[in-house]
């Protein structure tokens, strides 16, 4: 079933040769060879991990909002948590290099919040890429604000827009949005910029990746030149750099990011035998043990709809989530999933980037990814936390 290529170097080295170029300047592969996605992850001594000697409880935040972490069980701040918070906290612009896992989000969420709390006359406006990653990214803020009569507003679409436009005229102290909502209302003279005098621009390579540099640029020239601005990005290079000289002013840089993770992660092909079909390749492994929580992904909505009811045909429990289903089944689907209700959630790329999903045992390639960025992104839903992961990619 699993056919083994050396790549121990031969693969990587050869990488550079299967990068082409689209519009946008985005990188693209046509087709990558099948060696890419096959390296066994690497036994790791064990080692004793170095934990910071800082607590939240040491932070000069609000008793409430402490009350507030610890009942989230956290304790102990991560390396992007535990340089960010100070620097924010003394009112800092800030640039976060960090990988999407690393605890980023309440690296911005807790001195934001604390500074609303002890001013109510403060906004903050966060952007982001993806409708998945602000609805997680909203949750985050629910729990953190629990009790401080702290408004927040969700901008998407895919949602009630004349809701969303009754709740700004509210003056939320926080609205969370994506590019393309965000800015329909801005046309549409229902959110106002200058209002905002704090800026969170999170996953910003992403933003850059998906087309969304116009915007971006766009929205930081609508804002008030008084303001504290948040940079959060795996990479910064290229578009995603000249974003960046506009957007802060002597910034405090913190880099904590690390290389892709997939050492700890287990690739491997697999090939179509002889009398099976693909799905049929597909169901011999969803019956196998330990593959308990899994992430299929598709090239498109309409394949991925259709390896769904085939799926639950085949007695599996399975959700989906891409383009064509609305807001309130993305979020039901993810929410079983992550509760471990379903055992396979089918995704389009969508879902690769910014979510936080414990305990996924399999990625599973069912249509190969467009490129080596698309496929480390896929992978890395998996494999998270220290634990090991498995990702299978299907080859022709």
């Amino acid at each position: 079933m699993y056919k083994r290529y050396n790549n121990n170097n031969q693969g990587r080295g050869q990488r550079n040769r299967f990068y082409g170029r689209t519009s946008g300047n985005r990188r693209t592969i046509k087709k990558l060879h099948p060696s890419l996605f096959v390296n066994k992850s690497i036994e790791e001594e064990a080692q004793v991990e170095q934990l910071s000697s800082v607590t939240f409880a040491d932070f000069a935040i609000s008793d409430q909002l402490k009350k507030n972490i610890l009942d989230r069980g956290y304790t102990i701040p991560t390396p992007i948590q535990e340089k960010a918070i100070p620097a924010l906290l003394a009112g800092n612009d800030v640039i976060g290099i960090a990988n999407t896992g690393t605890g980023k989000t309440a690296a911005f969420l807790i001195p934001l919040i604390n500074k609303v709390l002890a001013d109510k006359n403060e906004r903050a406006l966060i952007l982001v890429p993806t409708k998945e990653l602000a609805l997680q990214i909203v949750e985050e803020l629910k729990e953190l604000k629990r009790g401080m009569n702290i408004d927040s507003t969700l901008i998407i679409g895919g949602a009630s827009m004349y809701r969303q436009t009754q709740e700004l005229r509210h003056n939320p102290h926080f609205v969370i949005g994506t590019p393309g909502r965000v800015k329909d209302l801005i046309q549409q003279r229902k959110l106002n910029l200058e209002m905002f005098q704090n800026i969170v621009l999170d996953e910003v390579d992403r933003m850059v990746d998906i087309g969304f540099i116009t915007d971006i640029k766009y929205f930081i020239s609508m804002l008030p030149k008084k303001r504290q601005s948040l940079f959060f990005s795996a990479t910064v290079s290229g578009e995603a750099g000249e974003i960046l000289k506009r957007f802060v002013v002597n910034p405090v840089t913190i880099s904590v990011k690390q290389s892709d993770n997939v050492d700890k992660i287990d690739q491997n092909i697999v090939e179509l035998q002889n009398g099976y079909s693909k799905i049929d390749m597909l169901h011999n492994l969803l019956v196998k043990e330990g593959f308990d929580k899994v992430l299929i992904f598709g090239q498109t909505k309409w394949g991925i709809e259709k390896l769904t009811k085939n799926l639950i045909e085949r007695g599996f429990k399975v959700a989906a989530i891409h383009g064509n289903k609305s807001l309130g089944q993305r979020t039901r689907a993810l929410e079983m999933f992550k509760r471990s209700e379903i055992q396979i959630l089918l995704a389009t790329d969508v879902a690769s980037r910014g979510l936080d999903i414990d305990n996924v045992t399999h990625v599973i390639n069912y249509d190969a990814p467009e490129s080596q960025e698309d496929y480390i992104h896929r992978i890395g839903r998996t494999g998270r936390a220290g634990k090991r992961g498995v990702a299978l990619t299907f080859v022709d």
